[in-house]
């Protein structure tokens, strides 16, 4: 998707100076810093996310030794 942002020069040309550095568009620089943003400020996002992974992984078909071996060493692991 493609926005259109106001930053201060100084910000622009350091996250330039970055992008460049790093062998990274701009874009890819962008998109990793606004990703950081919300993991760090937005963890109800996150949340939302590893719950509906979780919720996707139920449904596929686990082994049954998978399963079982998974289980013992759960249980053999002090929390």
């Amino acid at each position: 998707m493609k926005t259109a942002i106001a930053v201060p020069d100084e910000v622009f040309w350091a996250a330039e100076r970055l992008a460049r550095s790093s062998g990274r568009s701009r874009s890819e620089l962008y998109s990793a810093a606004v990703r950081e943003y919300i993991v760090r400020n937005a963890p109800d996002l996150i949340a939302a996310d590893m719950d509906a992974l979780v919720t996707e992984s139920v449904r596929v078909r686990i082994d049954p030794f998978v399963n079982e071996a998974s289980r013992r060493i759960l249980e053999a692991t002090e929390w």
